[in-house]
């Protein structure tokens, strides 16, 4: 059995599997778009692997955290600005 944390995104908890990166627990509920671009286009994970820095999301109020190598844990607090 995969246990569980608590993240809360944009206000709004959510489970998910404890042993995954950030952006692969956002992806698993359903958010798509991490930030926005300069023209308000919708951006998000591309390389998965912290070189393309599309997938920067707040993290507990540090902006610019690559969400693709951050590991989840309990609590954590995101905001994206998609």
């Amino acid at each position: 059995m995969t246990p569980y944390v608590t993240i809360t995104v944009n206000g709004v908890p959510h489970p998910v599997a404890a042993d995954i990166t950030l952006a692969a627990a956002l992806l698993n509920i359903g958010v798509t778009a991490f930030r926005r671009d300069l023209d308000g286009l919708a951006r998000g994970p591309v390389c998965g692997m912290g070189t393309c820095f599309e997938c920067r999301v707040v993290v507990d109020g540090i902006a610019n955290v690559r969400a693709c190598l951050a590991p989840v844990r309990d609590g954590m607090s995101i905001e994206s600005s998609a």
